[in-house]
């Protein structure tokens, strides 16, 4: 089978390798879609916690195409998604039953082989029914499951006022979930114009439009926008820290900040430590997901998350090189995904 295959950062190629054979309590899946995100950037560069040799890839739609002994609980032609996070079970986090901060995490695409490839094999408690769902949403499972983890995270005050720094794929899907989740109001703030008429055709009704190099007209035209005294909940969902500098100042006495986007591990952000003491602000991260695909699969299904025309790149595999390239410097692309 043809995949994608590293050997370094930086250093790939597209090789013809064995085709795996599920075995037991495995999945064998013929890659129908993988989408093409942030993380796969910084899994290129060497980042990520990434492991090489390695392929990558780990936002995977698929067809079921071989059941390994002891596998009950699928069939063959199902369609199927694969949440890529694996906890180990035995640390002190695992066993209090906080998962997400698992010491020994790790990730299928980043640690482990990915689905940048046209067949993949996996433990069956890994994958999730995906029938019915219009194979364009269905990859977004594995984003939608992060924001939805966002949402866990942050627990909104019914009757908040929101603000969701990106408008990108996940900022869009964190932004929908926090507006059916009990948020009053929720503003999408973009450098992008059409990003933005994106986030406005998903029904979200705030957009402002922002210059990422210009922290203070930014800081003074959200405030505006809030009507003077900021968000109660602000997330930082592109991994700017020019953005991230102006998140505490723009959150309400008493309010939240839920760092997001993802940034390189070296860069830094500042902020007033008083500020946040008297003002009483939380500050939360979120990485990724652990237990949120099912909720992530149901709010794609009844419609609480919509994913209508955010794709706008298609590449097939010999193309990789193209997708990552769009990823990282199209101002046209939004969602890119990869067809095996």
């Amino acid at each position: 089978m043809k995949a994608v295959v590293y050997d370094a950062p930086r250093s790939y190629d597209i090789k013809e390798i064995p085709t795996p054979t599920a075995g037991p309590g495995q999945v064998r899946i013929k890659v129908d879609q993988v989408g093409v995100c942030g993380t796969d950037l910084h899994i290129h560069h060497g980042d990520f916690n990434a492991v090489f040799p390695l392929i990558p890839g780990h936002e995977l739609v698929g067809v079921v195409d071989e059941l390994g002994e002891g596998v009950t609980r699928f069939k063959l032609g199902e369609q199927v998604t694969v949440n890529p996070n694996v906890y180990c079970g035995y640390c002190d986090y695992c066993l209090s039953g906080r998962l997400i901060l698992c010491a020994n995490a790790k990730g299928l695409g980043s640690n482990y082989p990915g689905f940048f490839a046209e067949y993949v094999t996996v433990s069956e408690l890994l994958v999730f029914n995906v029938d019915g769902l219009d194979r364009d949403t269905a990859v977004f499972t594995e984003p939608a499951a992060c924001a939805m983890h966002g949402l866990e995270t942050l627990a909104p005050r019914p009757g908040c006022k929101a603000l969701v720094f990106g408008a990108g794929p996940t900022g869009l899907l964190l932004a929908q979930l926090i507006a059916t989740g009990g948020a009053a109001s929720v503003t999408v703030a973009g450098p992008t114009q059409y990003k933005l008429d994106r986030a406005a055709a998903l029904g979200l009704e705030h957009q402002v439009r922002i210059d990422r190099d210009d922290p203070d007209g930014t800081l003074a035209k959200l405030r505006e926008a809030s009507g003077g005294d900021g968000y109660d909940v602000v997330v930082e969902a592109t991994g700017s820290t020019v953005i991230g500098e102006v998140c505490v100042p723009l959150t309400r006495n008493g309010g939240t900040v839920l760092v997001y986007g993802v940034t390189r591990a070296d860069e830094v952000v500042k902020f007033h430590p008083f500020d946040v003491f008297r003002r009483e602000i939380t500050i939360k991260g979120s990485f990724a997901e652990m237990t949120s695909f099912g909720a992530a699969i149901a709010a794609l299904r009844n419609g609480r998350a919509k994913t209508d025309g955010i794709i706008t790149h298609r590449f097939g595999l010999d193309d990789y090189g193209k997708a990552l390239d769009a990823v990282a410097s199209d101002p046209s692309a939004h969602k890119v995904v990869i067809e095996a």
